[in-house]
């Protein structure tokens, strides 16, 4: 006589199923694997912010016309070698056994964004991050007259630099903020002698100790740069901009349509 079977034995059993509880997954666990998602890619924006890319805006005119107010900047960070976040310790990379290093130091011309020295007149943020280009490298010479800079005696030139015509009351303006300078003013020398009072326009000449850099913003007369708070540490140097991702107007007071007031075509416009 044929056994009969019961329904249960007829249903092919899932071992895999049943290990994992039935197919199944806990509620529990849906939500720590969504947390451990969330975690990683908050960790990979972090570090792409911390060491390779991050942005920037431009909040004043001080740079133009090669950086205008309101240019929205992406900033390689990597090309001068990356610091550890929230502090000033650089990170420096180098093949080991060789002298490859996978960073450069700046140069003269470079557009660079970078940690201010303490701004004494302003207690409110005395160390904003600024960008301005580098024009006194390490052992360097440098001094102005009558607005014109030289260093190591020659004439740069100022095809970038902004020509608005300055006031007399700017060219001939002394502010106590220059006298950081006179530590680093050189005396009998081929330049001839620094001015006892240094103005804006008349400065110098001063010698750039190792590891700082002098910055001065294009637009020279709307412009708070070196000449104020003094050379920049290497260590203060964030990185190089790279181009212009957005831009707007934000004088154009339209007010009503912000599509009208973005200058579509300084998207994309690499910085030099």
């Amino acid at each position: 006589m044929a056994r009969k079977r019961t329904p249960s034995s007829n249903k092919p059993k899932n071992t895999v199923a049943q290990a994992r509880g039935g197919g199944k997954r806990p509620a529990s666990g849906k939500t720590w694997e969504n947390f451990k998602s969330i975690v990683a890619l908050v960790a990979i924006f972090l570090g792409i912010r911390a060491f390779v890319i991050e942005a920037y805006r431009i909040p004043s005119g001080s740079m133009e016309p090669s950086l205008l107010v309101g240019d929205w900047l992406f900033v390689n960070k990597f090309i001068y070698g990356p610091t550890i976040p929230f502090t000033n310790h650089p990170i420096r990379i180098r093949v080991p056994g060789t002298p490859v290093r996978f960073y450069r130091d700046p140069r003269r011309g470079d557009i660079v964004v970078f940690q201010s020295p303490p701004q004494i007149d302003q207690p409110e943020d005395p160390t904003p991050t600024l960008v301005k280009r580098v024009i006194g490298m390490p052992g360097d010479t440098i001094y102005m007259r009558k607005g014109l800079v030289y260093v190591n005696g020659i004439a740069q030139r100022q095809g970038y630099g902004s020509h608005a015509p300055p006031t007399p009351d700017q060219t001939t303006e002394y502010n106590p903020l220059f006298d950081w300078q006179h530590q680093f003013e050189l005396r009998n020398t081929r330049f001839g002698a620094a001015p006892a009072r240094p103005t804006h326009d008349d400065w110098g000449p001063l010698l750039i100790p190792e590891n700082r850099y002098m910055m001065l913003g294009d637009n020279r007369y709307n412009s708070k740069d070196s000449r104020y708070w003094g050379l920049v540490p290497r260590n203060n140097v964030r990185g190089q901009p790279i181009f212009v991702y957005y831009s707007y107007d934000d004088q154009c007071g339209s007010g009503v349509c912000p599509l009208t007031d973005i200058r579509w075509k300084r998207i994309g416009h690499l910085i030099r």
